[in-house]
C-alpha cells in the first residue's frame, strides 16, 4: 500500500525541504490548498457559497513546538471568525480544527489546548457558526474526546471526527451518537499500527458502512466525510432506512477532489460541506492528501514530469 509509505516519507527532513524547493510544488498544492491568508481564500469563499456548497476551514499547520506558537494559531482562527462575521457567512462556512495546533503535544498540552480553542469555539458560535476538532494519531484521542465533551458543556453544537480504521471507533461512534451531537466520520489519514487498526481497505471499507449504520440510526447528525462512490451511495440509503430528511446529514468532501460531485449532491438537495485548507504551514496536510488516494500521488508525479 503506498500511503503508509509516503506517511512515513512525509516524517523525512530531507524530503520535506526537496519537496518543497521544488518550483512545480506550489502549483500542485495549490490543487488542494488555495491560499496562504484569509483574504487570499475570500474569494474561494464566496465562489463555493454562490455555488450552493457549504465549507469547513482549516487552518492548516500542527508542528507546534511552543506556547507562543499555540497561541499564534488561536489567534488565526479568531482572525478567520471576524472575516467571516464580516462577510455573513457564519452559517455557511464553519471550521476544523486539530488540537496539536493549539499545544496538546506540548507539556500540559491537554489543558493548553483546552485553554487555546475554547476561545475560538465562542466566538464562532456568537456569529452563528461552530467547530469540529479533526482527529489525529490514535495517542491523541482520548485528550481530544475529553475536551470535545467540555466545550459541549457550554457549545453543544461543537462536533469531533471518528476514524473508521481505529477498531476504537464503533464503541465511539456508539457513545456518540446521540441528540444534538455532530459526527464527522472519515476512513482515516494517518499510519497506524495495526494493533490498533485495520490495514487492508476492504476491512476499512466494511467498518465505515457499520460506522455509518450506527450513526444515522441514532439521534445526532452525521457527516459523511469521504469521496468513495460507492459509500456516497450506501450513505444516501442509509439515511433513506432512518427516515432522515435532507437538513438532517451532510456530505464532506476535501477542496479540489472530485469537485463536479459536490455540485451534484448539492444539486440534488444534499448538503454539500467543502473542507478547505489554507495556511503557509502546508506540508504535512498535503502529504497526508497524497497517501489518501494514489490517484493523487500520480497527479504530482505528472506534474513533475511535465514542468519540472
Amino acid at each position: 500500500m503506498l500511503g503508509p509509505v509516503i506517511l512515513a516519507a512525509s516524517r523525512s527532513g530531507r524530503l520535506r525541504r526537496l519537496i518543497c524547493a521544488a518550483p512545480v510544488t506550489r502549483q500542485v498544492v495549490d490543487r488542494f490548498i488555495p491560499g496562504e491568508t484569509v483574504e487570499e481564500i475570500v474569494p474561494i469563499i464566496q465562489d463555493l457559497t454562490g455555488k450552493g456548497l457549504e465549507l469547513t476551514l482549516d487552518v492548516v499547520g500542527e508542528d507546534i513546538t511552543t506556547p507562543g506558537q499555540a497561541a499564534a494559531a488561536r489567534d488565526a482562527y479568531l482572525a478567520l471568525v471576524d472575516r467571516l462575521r464580516e462577510l455573513e457567512l457564519g452559517t455557511r462556512a464553519e471550521m476544523s480544527v486539530k488540537l496539536s495546533m493549539f499545544g496538546q503535544a506540548l507539556e500540559g498540552g491537554h489543558e493548553l489546548a483546552l485553554a487555546n480553542v475554547r476561545p475560538v469555539v465562542e466566538a464562532a458560535a456568537a456569529i452563528g457558526t461552530t467547530v469540529t476538532l479533526d482527529a489525529e494519531d490514535h495517542t491523541t484521542l482520548d485528550s481530544m474526546f475529553a475536551i470535545h465533551e467540555e466545550l459541549r458543556k457550554d457549545f453543544p453544537q461543537t462536533g469531533c471526527v471518528i476514524q473508521a480504521y481505529l477498531f476504537r471507533t464503533e464503541a465511539d461512534a456508539r457513545r456518540l451518537a446521540g441528540a444534538g451531537s455532530r459526527v464527522r466520520l472519515v476512513k482515516g489519514a494517518y499510519k497506524e499500527p495495526a494493533e490498533v487498526a485495520y490495514q487492508q481497505k476492504h476491512e476499512i471499507d466494511k467498518a465505515y458502512v457499520r460506522i455509518l449504520k450506527t450513526l444515522m440510526e441514532g439521534a445526532g447528525y452525521p457527516m459523511i466525510g469521504s469521496h468513495d462512490p460507492r459509500l456516497i451511495s450506501i450513505g444516501q440509503e442509509l439515511a433513506r432506512r432512518a427516515g432522515r430528511k435532507p437538513d438532517e446529514y451532510e456530505f464532506q468532501m476535501l477542496y479540489g477532489i472530485r469537485g463536479e460531485e459536490h455540485l451534484r449532491l448539492a444539486a440534488e438537495g444534499h448538503r454539500m460541506r467543502v473542507y478547505t485548507a489554507y495556511g503557509t504551514d502546508w506540508y504535512g496536510y498535503f502529504m497526508r492528501r497524497l497517501a489518501e488516494k494514489p490517484a493523487n500521488l500520480l497527479f504530482f508525479g505528472r506534474s513533475i514530469l511535465t514542468k519540472g
